[in-house]
């Protein structure tokens, strides 16, 4: 199994536009990198890929892969795109790609429900991107060699479905993980989750790679930097700090955090939090960051 970090950041990417804090100036200024928002590529035969959420940088993420560059004048290697939950910074990337581009689109119905009451998304014409929808649980192939098993996780609905009351340990369709199995290789793509409950590492309990809600560092860093007034939990998302000794009995070959809001001192290679996190057995993703298995 092959795995390319298309974007390693979380929603509005590092630097963030409206955004003034320490890492944001420091990615401007080149001091540390620029990361683009949270995707992944997996192949099984380095041929045909699946890519999992669309980010709105999308068109720049496949620019700078050549593993996902036509191989003629309208051939790619996309076979497939899925996403893990509606938010806007998992599927707007789906807008870049109407071009009449053949490929498959895979998500839950509740989040396929999502994405058809935006009539926008009709552009991505379904001639060409034909909707598979997956049940909880149900095995689908993706590409040849490599499949994936949605399980819900922890989390809420996206954004512009909250309403005046908000459940962020929602379980159920609007929030996924992805199991991704090629031979005998296993590798979990969890990029959104409030919580780990004992059933969750078991079921992450062995994999050969982990890619992780890597949002936040601690759970109130964003009010106390003065960038927004809720919580990591109450955007649906585990602190980095809480994950760590979670996860810290559990066998499993490659632990990587994915998805660092521009807040995060993750996004720094340098920082203190990035040395603790190496010493506890993590990486930290970067874009264009490859693993194989």
């Amino acid at each position: 199994m092959q795995i390319i970090i298309l974007g390693a950041a979380a929603g509005g990417g590092l630097p963030q536009w409206n955004c003034g804090c320490d890492n944001c100036n420091a990615a401007r200024a080149g001091r540390i990198p620029s990361l683009t928002q949270s995707s992944i590529a997996v192949s099984a035969d380095g041929r045909d890929w699946a890519v999992l959420n669309a980010s709105p940088d999308i068109r720049v993420q496949l620019a700078a892969t050549p593993a996902l560059h036509p191989t003629g004048p309208r051939d790619m290697p996309l076979r497939a795109v899925l996403v893990t939950n509606g938010d806007i910074d998992h599927v707007a990337g789906l807008l870049t790609l109407r071009e009449s581009q053949p490929f498959d689109l895979y998500a839950t119905a509740a989040i396929h429900d999502a994405l058809a009451a935006n009539p926008m998304l009709a552009a991505v014409n379904p001639d060409f991107v034909p909707r598979r929808t997956v049940a909880l649980d149900q095995t689908v192939e993706l590409t040849p060699g490599l499949t994936a098993t949605l399980f819900a996780v922890p989390g809420k609905v996206p954004l512009y479905q909250e309403g005046a009351v908000v459940e962020t340990g929602l379980m159920g369709e609007t929030t996924v993980g992805v199991e991704l199995r090629a031979g005998d290789r296993r590798a979990l793509y969890i990029p959104g989750c409030a919580d780990l409950p004992d059933w969750l590492r078991d079921r992450i309990a062995g994999a050969d790679a982990l890619f992780f809600d890597g949002t936040l560092w601690q759970d109130d860093e964003m009010i106390r930097m003065g960038l927004g007034c809720k919580t990591g939990r109450r955007m649906g998302h585990m602190a980095a700090t809480d994950t760590m000794p979670a996860l810290a009995g559990t066998t499993i070959g490659r632990r990587v955090f994915v998805h660092m809001n521009n807040s995060n001192p993750l996004t720094d290679p340098d920082s203190p939090e990035t040395a603790q996190a190496v010493a506890a057995g993590w990486q930290v993703g970067r874009d264009g960051m490859e693993i194989s298995l």
